[in-house]
């Protein structure tokens, strides 16, 4: 979860996280839409999966949330378990460090 100059937060899915974040920062031409048109400022926290089906279906619920829920799950890992332990194994995701 990457947040942006007008304090918005954008989520997405890498392999690599370093290198996602640069180009997203860097306006390169990988870059996501939505991070080419909203400066970023800097990554405020990101989770780790085995798998790419696991992210992208954790990607899926924390888009859907709302911007208070996600400043909620940015905030503490109590609250990582608090929306998504109905919908997720959450054994199956272990947040980085940033």
């Amino acid at each position: 979860m990457i947040r942006c100059s007008d304090n918005s937060i954008y989520t997405g899915i890498t392999t690599d996280i370093n290198r996602r974040f640069l180009e997203h920062k860097n306006k390169d031409k990988k870059c996501a839409k939505y991070t080419y048109t909203h400066d970023v400022v800097k990554l405020e926290c990101y989770y780790i999966s085995e798998t790419r089906s696991l992210a992208s279906r954790l990607e899926y619920y924390i888009k859907k949330l709302s911007k208070d829920e996600k400043e909620k799950l940015i905030f503490s890992d109590k609250n990582f378990e608090l929306l998504f332990q109905e919908k997720l194994d959450l054994t199956q995701y272990k947040r980085g460090k940033i």
